[in-house]
Order: structure tokens, then sequence, then C-alpha cells
């Protein structure tokens, strides 16, 4: 059973959502991806915001492009945490996407993540589960711990070779 619905409005962010699910499968955590249009198949997206509890999901990540309505409308149907993402646009660069995402009223809120911020959505959506799965929660820290030596590799490498060869 899925604990993480992803949900998209188009296939051309499937790219972005793809940076989530790539977290999420290196973290063990379990998902299902489904691409809904809220505006062309309104009663086939009502109905999974509607059944998202029932299949499992503990949270969901749901990507908005200029319309943005993804993520405020599954926030005011599913009861737990939605994340959204807010897609770059070509108008006006994810900047509506991210501000139709922050502004929800009172009582639906949605958690936000950077413009393209697929990473970070899987992250925080695992660091949402980890807090009542102890596995997950050490598999968190893990990978804390392999962001940490990354950088300390690459400083390593540039004291070695020095900036102009790194």
């Amino acid at each position: 059973m899925a604990q993480v619905g992803i949900v998209m409005g188009s296939d051309s962010d499937m790219p972005v959502m793809a940076k989530a699910v790539d977290i999420l499968d290196q973290l063990g955590v379990s998902y299902e991806m489904t691409i809904i249009s809220a505006h062309r198949e309104p009663d086939v997206f009502f109905e999974y915001a509607k059944t998202a509890e029932e299949k499992g999901f503990k949270v969901i990540i749901a990507g908005a492009g200029m319309a943005a309505h993804l993520p405020g409308m599954c926030a005011a149907i599913f009861p737990m945490p939605v994340i959204g993402i807010p897609m770059h646009t070509t108008s006006l660069g994810g900047r509506d996407s991210l501000y139709s995402i922050v502004q929800m009223p009172t009582g639906i809120p949605v958690a936000t993540v950077a413009i393209n911020g697929g990473a970070n959505a899987g992250i925080l959506a695992a660091k949402i589960l980890a807090t009542s799965d102890a596995d997950l929660l050490a598999r968190l820290k893990e990978y804390s711990k392999n962001l940490k030596e990354q950088v300390e590799a690459k400083d390593a490498r540039l004291k070695e070779v020095g900036y102009k060869n790194y």
C-alpha cells in the first residue's frame, strides 16, 4: 500500500515530480503517481482526493502549474499533509504557482517547497512519515550524513587542487 500520493496535472510536470520519486525510492517509501486534471476531469480529481486516505496515503505531493489548483484542492479534501511543488512557468517563472500555494485560506494549509523543488518535496514527505516510523527516521539520518560527507569531499578536493583546477 502506497504511503505517498503524487499527483500532477500534466505529464510536463514529470521531470520535477520524478525528483520526489527518486528520493522516496532511495528512502524506501512507497508511493503512487497519478496525472489528473482538476479542470478537465473534476469528477476524477474529487474521487482521487476523497479516496486517498482509504488508499493508505499519509501525505500527498501535488504539482502546481499555472493554475496551481491541485495542492489547495487536495488540502481542502484530504485530511492529512499536502506538499505543493510550484512548477516553473514560462510566463511568470513559477512565481504565480508559488504565490497561489502559499496563499491558501485559513484552515487549508499546504506545505510548500521551492519552485521545481521535487527532491525537497520527497524529503519533506519522508520526514513527515518518519515521525511515526523509526526505521525511516534512521534512513533519513543516513541520507543527511551522506549529504554532509559529499560536501566534505568537495571541500577536500578544492583544498587539494585549488579553485582554478576544481
